[in-house]
This record gives C-alpha cells, structure tokens and sequence, in this order.
C-alpha cells in the first residue's frame, strides 16, 4: 500500500516501459501482450484480462445497471459510463483539443475530433479501397455495397 504514496512503480513489463506498483498489475497487463483471457463468460464465448472486465460485461446478460444517477433515472453498468454521462448534467467537458479551443465530455470523442487536424483514415471498407477519419461514416458507406438504405 504505501507504494501508493511513494509513487514506486518496481515491476516493469518485459515487453514494454511501463512499470506497476504490484505484481497482480503487472501480470494483468501482461495478458495485453500475450494475448491471454482467461476470464470467460459462461453465457456467451466471450473472454477478459480481468476478473473485472468479465463482471461487467456479465451484466449485459442479466440486466443490472447498478450505477444510478442521481438527477435522471438513467442506470449504467459500470462506474466510467455513469461518470461520463453526469457531464451532461454538470456540462464539464475535461477533454480539450490542443489545436482548436473544441472541448469534450467524452474521450473518445475528443479522439474522434482529432482526425480533423489530422490525415489519419482509421476506418477502412473492406470491400474497396476507401477509408474514413470515423466508423459511422464507414457504417454509412458500406450501404453502397450493400443497397441497404437508411
């Protein structure tokens, strides 16, 4: 515990920089690299790194959401879904662009936005050689394969 307060991160990662105050981290983000799940859902096939990981997305098939917000009746299934959507509430936007003055409640959104000051197309069709700076824009472009319409 007091590696918490003096900052002492003494096991490092054989396969990248990082370093983790405890063995059970670093052995956790170890499976980044090995590839390693060992926590699988019994209703479906779906495995996770963590124990955690695995207990959240068990909720999707029993239905708990127990993180309630307090002004709305919405309920979430974890506390990072429940914390970014209390920002619509309090409209903090702690996720600023560097290069414009645009900023976000959502950090995915905020990296999403920054493909505009970029060239990256992250998204590409599989089906011809076009890609996209966001995944709704592929999602559009791929009913031209297909002929679905919205």
């Amino acid at each position: 515990h007091q590696r918490v307060h003096t900052g002492e991160s003494p096991f490092t990662c054989a396969h990248c920089p990082k370093a983790f105050r405890n063995k059970t981290a670093l052995t956790e983000h170890q499976r980044v690299h090995t590839g390693e799940s060992p926590f699988t859902c019994a209703p479906c096939p779906k495995a996770f790194r963590n124990k955690t990981a695995l207990t959240e997305h068990q909720r999707v098939h029993t239905g708990e959401s127990p993180f309630t917000c307090a002004p709305c009746p919405k309920a979430f299934r974890n506390k990072t879904a429940l914390t970014e959507h209390q920002r619509v509430h309090t409209g903090e936007s702690p996720f600023t662009c560097a290069p414009c003055p645009k900023a976000f409640r959502d950090k995915k959104i905020l990296i999403n936005h920054q493909r505009v000051h970029s060239s990256e197309h992250p998204f590409a069709c599989g089906s011809c050689p076009k890609a996209f700076k966001d995944k709704q824009a592929l999602i559009r472009h791929r009913r031209v394969h297909t002929g679905e319409r919205s």
